[in-house]
């Protein structure tokens, strides 16, 4: 991606900005009041955030590289960055300016409340950037009013009540985006039905091939890059097409297989295990009593 610039505190990205540092912890930039025309300072093409960060675009022409993968935005998408992540923006037009709002928060104004003991549910800060929220023009509506009210108390003098209302405010702007993504996920409801599908094949395809063998049971992260997806968004779209997390779908799977394989004599449970991609024969019998109620040989002698 090339050169990197850290964002260590919000401060810094306000200065990137030109915009004044009304708190040292939190920050809300209004694009429309950017001065400059929002490229990278020179030297750098990429943004290494080590605070969280919410990006309403605004504008077309706006490029955004994540993971390695480009996405060009549409007006009215929200982007989400946790910590530690990297982003590059690029632009199709030299004379691009940027529109739209950022929200950054550093994880020390979290410190001692009800949203940092939780802010790990807020899954989407994982998402890839293809897995955006798009808003419909009544939600940027809501985004927009809470941004108001950050930046309201932003501006007025600190005191003892401005932690909890500004916490309380970034809590409920993000409780509302959890709201307008299960929209979006019932809104894409044939694509992500068509993911499922696929989920499926591979399971199978998977479990036929000597790859267990090879690389043991596989994880719900394989299955995530092979259907192009960031293994959070990937678990929640699973759960809520099926009401099971992805990785009880692939146990259940797992447990259907085992159970068609336990009934073939000429197979001993430690033969059956290593096929599955267990490593030792006596875990494949503890998860498949876990499971069902009765070990493999129990199994095999009641059916």
């Amino acid at each position: 991606m090339g050169n990197i610039l850290d964002i260590n505190i919000v401060g810094d990205y306000l200065n990137l900005r030109n915009q004044e540092v009304l708190h040292p912890l939190v920050g809300v930039v209004d694009f429309n009041e950017v001065n400059d025309n929002g490229k990278i300072i020179k030297g750098y093409n990429a943004l290494r955030f080590h605070c969280f960060a919410v990006f309403l675009k605004d504008a077309k022409g706006c490029k955004l590289k994540y993971g390695g993968k480009p996405y060009d935005y549409d007006e009215g998408t929200l982007v989400f960055v946790a910590p530690d992540q990297v982003i590059g923006l690029t632009y199709n037009d030299p004379n691009f300016r940027p529109k739209g709002y950022a929200l950054l928060f550093h994880p020390n104004l979290l410190l001692g409340t009800q949203l940092g003991g939780k802010i790990g549910d807020y899954s989407f800060f994982s998402y890839s950037v293809n897995e955006a929220l798009h808003l419909s023009t009544k939600e940027r509506k809501i985004i927009l009013s809470l941004l108001n009210k950050i930046q309201f108390e932003l501006e007025q003098t600190i005191d003892k009540h401005s932690k909890k209302l500004i916490v309380a405010n970034i809590e409920l702007f993000l409780d509302y985006c959890i709201r307008f993504y299960d929209r979006q996920f019932l809104t894409r409801e044939t694509e992500n039905q068509g993911i499922v599908k696929n989920f499926d094949m591979l399971l199978n395809g998977y479990f036929n091939s000597e790859k267990p063998q090879k690389h043991g049971t596989p994880s719900v992260g394989y299955f995530a890059e092979q259907l192009h997806l960031s293994s959070n968004y990937f678990g929640d779209l699973i759960k809520k097409e099926t009401g099971k997390s992805a990785q009880e779908y692939v146990q259940a799977k797992l447990i259907d297989i085992a159970k068609e394989r336990v009934f073939d004599p000429n197979k001993s449970v430690s033969e059956i295990a290593y096929e599955l991609g267990f490593k030792y024969p006596q875990h494949f019998s503890r998860f498949f009593k876990r499971q069902v109620g009765h070990s493999p040989k129990e199994f095999r002698m009641l059916n």
